[in-house]
């Protein structure tokens, strides 16, 4: 690996530490190099707090000048929050910038890059870009999209069931799956899930971690197109906030009391049944949400696997067998032929305890 590889790679890491924080900014991290040492370096935490490259400049002091900076994303050139940090940098007299990738983000694209350029700022662009967009799928999707990364969690048996015939799911997979999916929780900006679950499973869907810090809690989502949910859900009894989306016409005493529990209420537009989905995502594209993790019944599991709205299956697969009578996966089909079913990559997979964790994305 190169010197540069190395240093991108460093800043990779940091980039890394903002996974539950950022939202809705992009995590970045960055590093300062001068003769062949770091004098600095940093990321983004939190939205509203210094970016990765002021941190890092900080850190650096007068050092800075004539230094390289490696930073994961484009250096903003716009007055979000904080201040541009390409005019930072030039400030700093650094000599040189290596870019992971270009900002999705039209207020920037390319923008920032440019202004270092015409300071005289020798700027290269590309050095593991790969591994830089993957550790924001959900900032580029809203931004290139104009809809959340939607990623879809399940837990099954071996023989792909959810749940018992009689409804008991609790515990399918073992501690270290459940540990994982916390974590998952946790960098999600938005947490969804349907009528269904609520009422059958009573989930609270916030991200319960061990040792980490969580700077925000996620949106907890649910989809309830007859405004079902009671106000005694253990929904309300967690840390966070709590988004009905509801269909028109909604009674307005459910409405009173839903939002007496700390709901915030949202009436989107209907489909045949439950909610039409290119409504929800706009609703949460509203919102700034880049990354969306479901985790629901077989309904709408199905509903957005058919509807081609699952951009990340993750799937935990544990060794028992549950029945021919247990709960499904998903609601898909019938298909009378094996070329309409859908088709799924394998990107990684982990054992996790007993339990095997996939992760996959659809086939194009």
């Amino acid at each position: 690996m190169s010197a540069d590889a190395e240093y991108m790679a460093r800043a990779l890491a940091l980039a890394e530490r903002g996974l539950y924080g950022t939202d809705p900014n992009p995590r970045v991290g960055a590093v300062l190099v001068r003769d062949g040492r770091i004098v600095g370096e940093g990321y983004h935490a939190q939205a509203g707090t210094p970016h990765a490259e002021v941190h890092a400049l900080r850190a650096a002091g007068e050092a800075a000048r004539s230094a390289t900076c490696y930073v994961t994303l484009e250096p903003c050139s716009h007055f979000g929050r904080t201040p541009p940090c390409a005019d930072a940098l030039v400030a700093a007299g650094v000599a040189r910038v290596v870019v992971a990738m270009q900002d999705p983000n039209p207020q920037v694209a390319g923008q920032g890059i440019a202004r270092l350029r015409a300071a005289g700022i020798a700027v290269e662009v590309g050095l593991l870009a790969e591994q830089a967009a993957a550790l924001n799928p959900g900032f580029i999707s809203r931004m290139q999209r104009g809809r959340p990364w939607v990623r879809l969690k399940l837990a099954a048996s071996l023989d792909g069931r959810t749940a018992l015939g009689n409804g008991v799911s609790q515990w399918i997979t073992g501690p270290a799956a459940r540990a994982d999916v916390q974590r998952l929780r946790a960098r999600s900006a938005a947490v969804l899930t349907g009528i269904g679950t609520v009422l059958a499973d009573d989930p609270r869907l916030d991200p319960r971690l061990d040792g980490e810090t969580v700077l925000r809690q996620p949106l907890r989502v649910v989809l309830d197109r007859e405004l079902r949910t009671p106000p005694a859900a253990r929904l309300f009894m967690a840390a966070g906030p709590v988004l009905i989306l509801h269909g028109p016409g909604a009674p307005a005493a459910r409405q009173a009391a839903l939002r007496a529990a700390g709901a915030q209420l949202q009436a989107v537009a209907p489909a045949a049944r439950g909610l039409a989905l290119d409504a929800v995502w706009q609703a949460l594209q509203a919102r700034e949400i880049n990354e969306v993790l479901a985790e629901c019944g077989p309904t709408l599991a199905g509903a957005l696997i058919e509807g081609g709205w699952v951009d990340e299956l993750v799937l935990y697969l544990a060794p028992k067998l549950l029945g021919h009578d247990g709960l499904p996966l998903a609601h898909l089909g019938p298909y009378a032929a094996l070329d309409q079913v859908s088709l799924w990559q394998c990107l990684r997979h982990e054992l996790l305890g007993e339990d095997l964790k996939l992760l996959l994305r659809p086939r194009s």
